[in-house]
């Protein structure tokens, strides 16, 4: 999935994508590895009181395809002729954005769910632009915060291009901005093979990729920084995909008590 920068787009040689703008993602990781990890029911269960739609906030959302997938498992939307589909947009709005242009043009054109799914070209990292932008998208509902937050194989994009403080910064800004937050880390395999990706088009090395001090097990590093600096709870992990992916759920210790203690256990 595609992480903030400032380099030009579309970049030319699809096998490097230095941010994460793989053209054609989804067909290596295809959509069904994460939601089906899925529980059914997963927003009843994490918002039983909540007022109606609930928001949510997809970053790095590449050209659409998860994002998509997402929307339909979470409303139980899996039938594409559902007949359900023109009411979705009444339980939940999902805003999606990405740094390159070209894959949310794609995204726009073949979203089935234009009303309730929007498409933005962001960089996430851009303090500049990102605050004003979801600012102006959530007073549109009323609202500060997002219900829940999708932060799907970002992680390591952010931290190669942005270091060990940027990866702080933007796990900060997202625990800030959502209730709950679901995070999928790129584990450290991921980080060389996108190293050496490079090196064999004889492109130069990521910035901060050899004096990364956060390292190792990212997954349990990536909880430590969210549990211990950035007042979140490790609600449940969902399992790993078959890419040897996490998939983990956390909440904010800051949100409503009603949206706190799902009534269900969320791993059936």
């Amino acid at each position: 999935m595609a992480a903030p920068s400032s380099a030009g787009f579309p970049c030319s040689e699809p096998g490097a994508a230095p941010y994460g703008n793989f053209p054609n993602y989804s067909r290596f990781h295809p959509p069904e590895g994460r939601v089906s990890l899925l529980p059914g029911g997963l927003l009843r269960r994490l918002f039983p009181a909540a007022a109606r739609p609930l928001l949510g906030l997809d970053v790095g959302c590449n050209s659409g395809e998860l994002s998509v997938a997402l929307y339909r498992h979470l409303l139980g939307l899996q039938d594409k002729s559902s007949l359900d589909q023109p009411a979705a947009g009444k339980d939940l709005h999902l805003l999606c954005c990405d740094i390159d242009p070209a894959l949310i043009e794609r995204a726009q054109q073949s979203s089935p769910f234009p009303a309730s799914i929007s498409f933005a070209n962001l960089d996430i990292m851009d303090s500049g632009s990102r605050e004003p932008f979801l600012s102006s998208y959530l007073s549109r509902f009323g609202r500060s915060t997002f219900d829940i937050g999708f932060c799907m194989s970002v992680t390591m994009w952010i931290h190669l291009n942005h270091g060990d403080s940027g990866l702080r910064e933007f796990l900060a800004f997202l625990s800030s901005l959502c209730k709950y937050l679901l995070i999928e880390p790129q584990p450290w395999k991921c980080y060389r093979a996108a190293a050496r990706r490079l090196r064999k088009l004889g492109r130069n090395d990521f910035d901060h990729f050899r004096s990364l001090a956060i390292n190792g097990d990212m997954a349990e590093r990536i909880t430590h920084i969210l549990t211990k600096d950035c007042a979140m709870e490790l609600v449940c992990c969902f399992g790993s995909t078959s890419w040897d992916r996490s998939l983990l759920l956390f909440k904010s210790n800051g949100s409503d008590q009603e949206d706190r203690e799902p009534s269900e256990p969320l791993s059936g």
